[in-house]
């Protein structure tokens, strides 16, 4: 997943308003994610996730570390099914596919 701050980008060492990748653009403060300017529709939680990955562009991010942003501690809920969901509804949202990802790639757990 290719990322960029946008034009509203970190502005004296604040975090980026804007993620832009390929044909999206995620606004972080409305929590809308745009293709080519045309809402896309994504629920809260997916679009958390999804804002996690996008600003970590190119790096392995864990199951762990997406639990610890976006599950906090004394959140109980069915953390893997919660997680399978959110990536399913980002694939379908992004029009990503798991077997030839171009933006959510999930690899597997190494041992």
């Amino acid at each position: 997943m290719a990322t960029e701050t946008g034009a509203h980008g970190r502005q004296n060492g604040a975090e980026p308003r804007t993620l832009r990748f390929g044909v999206f653009e995620m606004d972080l403060r409305s929590g809308e994610l745009r293709r080519q300017g045309a809402l896309v529709r994504l629920q809260p939680q997916p679009f958390k996730v999804l804002a996690l990955l996008a600003s970590r562009a190119g790096e392995v991010v864990t199951r762990e570390e997406i639990q610890a942003e976006v599950w906090p501690a004394g959140t109980f809920v069915d953390f893997e099914q919660s997680l399978n969901f959110c990536i399913r509804q980002i694939r379908t949202a992004l029009g990503d596919q798991a077997v030839t990802p171009r933006f959510v790639e999930t690899l597997p757990k190494p041992g």
